[in-house]
């Protein structure tokens, strides 16, 4: 999903979870329901979280200190605070580490491109330069 670069990435949060094909490793139609969404605070967001519980998706989202702060101010109305795993958070480094890695592309990082396509295949094609670097520096650690 790509959005112009003033929108927050949370608005388009929907759009990207309909998105998701995973194919299978046998036969059978592709996933389209990941088990679990790992966000940062952004995604922290009544309407996020009643998506993710409606279709039964666990999330792993810290919860903003404002959010905290105004539940904490409501006392027993507030309810109780989302369930929150510091252990499964730390892996969503992997997703941070990606996007570094991209926008190591000037052309990425920049957004040279005016054109929606254009700014895609580039992203794309950075994905791939990085894939095969890593898989040849991979092998060369073969005997």
């Amino acid at each position: 999903m790509l959005t112009p670069g003033n929108v927050n990435d949370a608005t388009a949060f929907g759009q990207v979870l309909d998105g998701i094909r995973t194919p299978r490793l046998g036969t059978g139609r592709p996933r389209t329901t990941p088990d679990r969404v790992l966000g940062d605070k952004a995604y922290s967001s009544r309407a996020i979280r009643h998506l993710l519980r409606r279709r039964g998706i666990a999330a792993t989202i810290p919860e903003r200190r404002d959010q905290a702060a105004n539940r904490h101010r409501r006392g027993a109305l507030g309810g109780r605070p989302p369930a929150f795993d510091k252990v499964t958070y730390r892996d969503r480094n992997v997703v941070e580490r990606c996007f570094a890695r991209l926008k190591q592309f000037r052309a990425i990082a920049t957004r040279f491109d005016k054109l929606g396509d254009r700014y895609r295949a580039g992203v794309v094609l950075a994905s791939l330069i990085r894939w095969l670097r890593e898989s040849t520096d991979h092998s060369s650690d073969r005997p």
